[in-house]
Order: C-alpha cells, then sequence, then structure tokens
C-alpha cells in the first residue's frame, strides 16, 4: 500500500515539475532565448535598433505556387537567409490553391509576424490582402505577383527579369533554327510573369515570321510536370516526325514534362528551350539523350534571400525600391555536359558565371547579424 501511494505521488510530482517548467519557458522566455543565442564577442554597434535588443522578429514567407523544385529553392533560400539574420522564418505554400493561398494571408494578418513575403499573388484579392497587411503595419516584399502591388505605399515587387529570360530562351531557339522552325507553346496565361514572358513571345513570331506556333496549352496545378508530360504525350500523337521543331517551355515544370513525353515517344528531333531552373532539370539536361537544351534562369534560392534582405531593410525603417528584377542566364545542355562532376544547384557556379551570388540589399549591418547569430 505504501509503495503504492508513493508511486502515486512520485507522479504527481514529477507531471506537476513538468507543467511548471513548461511554463516558465513559454512565458516571456521567446527573448531570453533570442537573446542567449547570440554571439556576445560581436558588437552589434552597427546594428540597426530594430535588431539590438534581441526582441524577435517573426517572418511569414506565403508562396500560391507549388509542388514544383523551384518552390522549394525559393522558400529555402528565404527561410535561410532569414534565420541566419536571427529571424524566426515560417514558410507556407498553397500548392495553386487559391482560397489557400488567401486564407494563409488572412491567418498570417491575425498572428503576430512582423513581415511578409508573398510570392505569386496573380489576382485583385491579393491587392486588397496586402493592403489590409500594410494597414496593421507590416512590412510587405512580394516576388512575381500582380502589378496592382505597386499602388500600396511601402511594398517592393521583386520579380526574375522576365522579359530577360523569355528573350535568351527564345533567342537561342532563333539562332539555332536560323529563323525557320514550327514550334509548341507551353504556357499558362493569368500569372504576372508568364503574361510578361507572352509579350517577349509574340514579339519573337511578329519579326521572325519563319517561326510558327503549332500548338500552345499549359496547365498550372501541383502536378504540373506530370499533366504536361500526358499532355505532350497525347500532342506527339498527333504530330508525326518533321512537324514540330522545338518547344518553347515558360516554365521549368513544363520542360521536363515535355522532356519526359519526348523520350518516352522516341522523339528526340524536338528540341527543348525553357525557362527556370532546379536540381532535378539539372539532372534532366545532363543527360546526353535528353531534348533539354537550353534553360534561362534565376537561381530561385537567391531569389528567396534578396527578397529577405529588402524585408529587413523594410524592418530597419531603410529606403527600399519599389521594385527590383534579378538578372537572368542561360544555362546550355553543352556546357553542363563539359563539366568532370555532376552539376546541381550548388556548383552551378562552377559553370554558369557569377550564378547564386550577389549582394544586393546586403548591408554591413546584416553581415554582422549573421556572424552574431553564427551557429
Amino acid at each position: 500500500m505504501k509503495n503504492k501511494l508513493f508511486n502515486t505521488l512520485f507522479i504527481l510530482t514529477l507531471v506537476l515539475t513538468v507543467f511548471v517548467s513548461g511554463c516558465s519557458s513559454s512565458n516571456g522566455g521567446t527573448n531570453e532565448s533570442t537573446k542567449s543565442k547570440g554571439n556576445p564577442d560581436v558588437s552589434l554597434d552597427n546594428v540597426p535598433e530594430r535588431f539590438k535588443d534581441g526582441e524577435e522578429v517573426k517572418i511569414k514567407v506565403i508562396r500560391k505556387i507549388g509542388g514544383d523544385d523551384h518552390t522549394a529553392q525559393f522558400l529555402a533560400g528565404a527561410k535561410e537567409e532569414g534565420e541566419a539574420l536571427g529571424f524566426q522564418v515560417d514558410v507556407f505554400t498553397a500548392n495553386g490553391d487559391t482560397a489557400k493561398f488567401h486564407d494563409a494571408i488572412a491567418q498570417g494578418l491575425e498572428e503576430d509576424y512582423d513581415g511578409f513575403i508573398i510570392s505569386h499573388g496573380d489576382d485583385e484579392a491579393t491587392i486588397n490582402a496586402v493592403q489590409k497587411l500594410v494597414d496593421a503595419g507590416k512590412s510587405v516584399v512580394t516576388f512575381d505577383s500582380i502589378d496592382g502591388l505597386s499602388k500600396i505605399n511601402g511594398v517592393t515587387l521583386t520579380s526574375q527579369d522576365d522579359e530577360a529570360l523569355a528573350k535568351l530562351a527564345l533567342d537561342q531557339l532563333v539562332k539555332e533554327t536560323k529563323g525557320e522552325a514550327n514550334i509548341v507553346y507551353l504556357w499558362v496565361d493569368g500569372f504576372p510573369p508568364m503574361v510578361r514572358r507572352n509579350t517577349v513571345y509574340q514579339d519573337v513570331l511578329k519579326n521572325n515570321p519563319g517561326i510558327k506556333e503549332v500548338e500552345r496549352f499549359g496547365i498550372a496545378s501541383a502536378d504540373t510536370s506530370v499533366q504536361t508530360q500526358n499532355a505532350v504525350a497525347s500532342m506527339l500523337n498527333k504530330h508525326p516526325k518533321g512537324e514540330i521543331d522545338a518547344i518553347f517551355a515558360t516554365w521549368d515544370a513544363f520542360a521536363i514534362g515535355a522532356a519526359r513525353a519526348i523520350k518516352e515517344a522516341g522523339r528526340d528531333e524536338i528540341k527543348i528551350y525553357g525557362i527556370d531552373v532546379s536540381n532535378a532539370d539539372l539532372q534532366e539536361m545532363q543527360n546526353e539523350a535528353s531534348s533539354w537544351k537550353y534553360t534561362a534562369a534565376v537561381d530561385p534560392k537567391l531569389i528567396g534571400a534578396v527578397d529577405m534582405r529588402i524585408l529587413a531593410k523594410k524592418l530597419a525603417g531603410e529606403e527600399t525600391p519599389e521594385t527590383y528584377n534579378l538578372e537572368a542566364s542561360l544555362i546550355s545542355q553543352d556546357a553542363l555536359l563539359q563539366s568532370n562532376e555532376p552539376i546541381n544547384m550548388v556548383n552551378l557556379a562552377d559553370t554558369v558565371e557569377g550564378w547564386g551570388q550577389s549582394d544586393a540589399f546586403e548591408e554591413e549591418w546584416m553581415k554582422t547579424l549573421k556572424e552574431y547569430y553564427k551557429k
């Protein structure tokens, strides 16, 4: 009986201890943990007042599209850069679901986030949602989102240089086909970057009458590459060899699906000229049998990092631009195949000069914070 009573009292004591311990660690413990994780040997004299006292900074990154490696890289870049600065960074992707995307923004507004990075908001509702964030005193940076956001004071609109991306890929297509080719256009309307890329495409068709569009289609979904593979396979059945020379894919999810369909159909006479890049894309392009010959791209991880730097400057009360475009590069299959080792997003800089490197908006005080919070 005594043993049973002792065991019961012991368990109750243990539970109470855990409960009290848990309460003390969560009650006002956030700031202390933030302060204690920094290196006291690093001086914060040059750091803006907002970040000097260890007060928690919370950022939410919300992206509408998802299910692709480009999204994963973008989110990773934003999260790593923010955490290096000592921020708490939460990321969310709606995988193309408009309702979930807007619910995430609305929910974020009700929570204690200091700043937001909004990616691929493509409708009028995004403008209203971001306006509410700004009205609530939140700092906002957007990526590849609707142009109407430019009307909101204090918001920075970032994007890849979509015109340059489209021009790099299409100029190469025109050059290699000598301006005479039947092509398939993989594109979907409604997304700001796609609209910008389409403008360049229409100009290229106008200036090169020998380039003929055979078909155009595109599906943006959680499994875009699979849907595209099926659609291209069906399309190839309608067009025998000799009727299609090339595919212009305005998104790497389109390109990788098309490459798989072409391979399965044994139609390697068709060459792919794409936009965007990821590890999966590089792996595909390094297959000598692949039809994917060129892709124009900006490092998606770098995009996330630069967006986070701009947001940090806003939180510090520093001046930021209304818009910012990241520089594009052209990646060729031939250059990738010349490497003595497999090329991925990490070592792509060994093949493409300047890839993944930019000191844009990286202030000296940011370098100090990174050193202070370095693990």
